[in-house]
């Protein structure tokens, strides 16, 4: 059905309403062979607390945004492409309920549908389209993905030494490996994550130390001829690359996922990330309709 809607007027209409719901604050989304295979309100969870997001499903590309006025505006759009990311179910064993993880290079984060009909659809429908997308394309799937942020609600101590409680001083900071949530002290320094970003992150003392291992024992394997372990690019760790204590948390940079070095807190893989987005927005103006449309089923 999603090769019929290519060249379809229905779905160069559709492309169009949601270029003009994002307006200037969006990218142009309209290419050659891209499909609006469906959309829907999700509610995911944000560093700070869960919010509803518009969700639109294209056959090569995940895109989001914050709701402004239902199915007429949205603004702070994102875009993950499709072979970037696996998908992870996620238990029904908290206050949220049927959820799952969007996981990618760059971004990683969790979301619910209302109900689990709808869950089951969203997945079948994102995994296909990734099934399909790689096919087509000779793609492959990543290799590194970005951790899913421990809320900051989850937290009240440092998952790491278990001792710092967090203050309005004494902020909460993000290690960018694990997701989890650590003080000062425990995330002082940084490294070189190429799948996220072209500067070194914050990093947690453990995830660290287990960085800089693999990094050295991959340099040995080199140096003798072999090479066994996957690339790992370290940032030497001097002065220059320790966070200083007064140095603000990039807040716009997610994070890394499981498997990753054991860590205290057993759901540091679990939940939310932390992004401008989540940050003063509006209200949102009309009620939400949350049901999802897959136009490939129509």
């Amino acid at each position: 059905m999603v090769d019929r809607l290519v060249h379809s007027e229905a779905n160069a209409r559709r492309i169009h309403i949601v270029e003009q719901c994002f307006g200037s604050s969006g990218m142009p989304l309209a290419k050659p062979g891209r499909v609006l295979v469906g959309e829907g309100v999700l509610t995911k969870l944000c560093r700070k607390k869960a919010k509803p997001r518009q969700f639109f499903l294209f056959n090569d590309s995940l895109v989001y945004g914050n709701i402004v006025i239902d199915k007429k505006k949205y603004n702070k759009q994102h875009l993950i492409p499709l072979e970037d990311v696996k998908l992870q179910s996620l238990e029904n064993d908290g206050p949220w309920k049927n959820g799952w993880q969007i996981i990618s290079p760059k971004k990683s984060f969790a979301v619910f549908a209302a109900t689990p009909t709808e869950k089951a659809e969203w997945m079948a429908h994102i995994n296909k389209c990734i099934v399909d997308l790689l096919a087509r394309t000779n793609k492959k799937p990543a290799s590194e993905h970005a951790a899913v942020w421990v809320p900051d609600g989850d937290a009240s101590t440092c998952m790491h030494c278990l001792k710092t409680k967090f203050t309005p001083i004494n902020r909460r900071h993000h290690c960018r490996k694990c997701g989890a949530v650590v003080c000062g002290n425990c995330s002082n320094r940084k490294f070189l994550l190429p799948y996220q970003a072209t500067k070194p992150l914050r990093v947690c003392i453990s995830c660290y130390d287990a960085l800089t291992t693999a990094h050295a024992e991959k340099e040995r394997a080199t140096e003798s001829g072999r090479s066994e372990l996957p690339p790992s690019t370290l940032v030497s760790p001097s002065h220059d690359y320790e966070v200083q204590p007064d140095d603000w948390e990039e807040r716009s940079s997610p994070s890394p996922p499981p498997p990753r070095v054991p860590h205290p807190h057993p759901d540091s893989q679990q939940y939310g990330s932390s992004e401008e987005e989540d940050d003063d927005e509006l209200e949102i103006v009309g009620v939400l309709q949350t049901e999802p449309v897959f136009y490939s089923d129509s």
